[in-house]
């Protein structure tokens, strides 16, 4: 009985060995012998991407034909894209696959065409070409050849401009921002602490800000604050021999405004309170909000009572007026001019935090302390 369970060890491990030896024969006698073929889409296929359709709907499909290595292999597949013009120099690795097809849909393919360099509203040419290697370390790479594409994409973020001054050191790389209210738009506006000289500072080609840049100063003699409302408002100059810094004074909170189109801005000096049934004062007065230059962010730390939404609850008022109120809609943490109220959830002391630094999406929390 042991000499047949030896005699079966030693077939088995023969068999072992010389499989291990076929494996070997087959993979040294893979080489490259041609490349896939782009079957879909055609040469110069044009896209517009659309922001209001459903981002999950499709909107390219690549096919290509197997490339070749003279033994069947697993083939990995990587779709590369990049700017037309630029012989893929810094090519964008949009897919990796095992199969001969890729499917993106207009969220995916919008990413992608961003990512490759293409301008937000703006029909740019971007090339695509499949990489195929064989084995784990990527070895034996075939490229296909290049088709190129024509694609629109597009962005939901909106266009900023940067606020450099004498309030943070003249840097613009920190520089609080101003938003416009959409795409091609020039009607700025956020909310900033100021303190004497400032200039409006566009973003470069890659979003970055710095100095060099599209900036606008004072155009003329310096205004001055509105007696009654305080507001100060000027005309701007984007000639740099000609302009001269902006200037708010006295120091404080601003809600500015800026328009590079009509070449005009204004800086209206803002407090804000908390207000509500939910507070000590109730509906009658509001509790002012004391601003925090660290955070950029207005904060209180106040004995609140619950007070369910809609009805009740607390919201932030501006100037102790209500011509400028923000209150949650959703009651999500976001805030909307003249908003629905806020409730509280239970009985405490509460740190309160509105935070208005990133321009035209205002959020707040409620955290109780005890």
């Amino acid at each position: 009985m042991k000499n047949i369970f030896k005699v079966l060890f030693l077939s088995i491990l023969l068999v072992t060995i010389a499989s291990c030896d076929n494996e070997d024969t087959v993979q040294l006698t893979l080489a490259p012998q041609g490349s896939g073929v782009i079957t879909e889409p055609a040469q110069g296929t044009t896209i517009v991407l659309n922001p209001e359709e459903s981002q999950l709907n499709p909107a390219l499909t690549i096919n290509w034909t197997s490339s070749s290595y003279g033994t069947p292999t697993e083939i990995t597949y990587n779709v590369e894209v990049a700017l037309t013009g630029t012989d893929f120099a810094e090519p964008f690795l949009a897919a990796s696959t095992v199969n001969r097809y890729v499917t993106w849909n207009i969220g995916e393919l919008n990413s992608i065409a961003v990512s490759a360099g293409l301008s937000p509203f703006v029909e740019g040419e971007m090339d695509i070409r499949i990489v195929s290697t064989v084995g784990t370390t990527g070895s034996l790479v075939q490229i296909s050849d290049v088709v190129i594409i024509f694609v629109t994409p597009f962005t939901t973020d909106l266009p900023k401009i940067a606020v450099p001054g004498n309030h943070q050191g003249w840097d613009p790389g920190t520089a609080q921002l101003l938003a416009s209210s959409g795409f091609g738009e020039t009607d700025y506006e956020g909310y900033v602490w100021l303190d004497g000289e400032f200039k409006f500072l566009a973003p470069n080609e890659t979003g970055g800000f710095f100095w060099g840049n599209t900036d606008w100063g004072n155009a003329g003699a310096i205004p001055t604050a509105d007696e009654e409302t305080g507001v100060i408002s000027g005309d701007l100059e984007d000639v740099a021999d000609g302009e001269v810094n902006c200037l708010a004074d006295p120091a404080g909170y601003y809600f500015v405004e800026a328009d590079t189109d009509l070449l005009t801005y204004s800086l209206t000096p803002i407090s804000w309170g908390l207000i509500g049934n939910a507070t000590p004062t109730g509906w009658d007065s509001d509790t002012d909000m004391i601003y925090d230059p660290e955070t950029r962010t207005l904060k209180l730390t106040i004995d609140l009572t619950q007070q369910d939404a809609p009805d009740n609850g607390i919201k932030f008022r501006a100037n102790d007026s209500w011509d400028l109120n923000l209150g949650d809609n959703g009651a999500d943490g976001t805030l909307e001019k003249s908003g629905a109220n806020i409730g509280v959830p239970s009985d405490g002391n509460y740190t309160v935090t509105l935070d208005l630094s990133n321009p035209r999406e205002y959020t707040y929390s409620l955290v109780k302390n005890n």
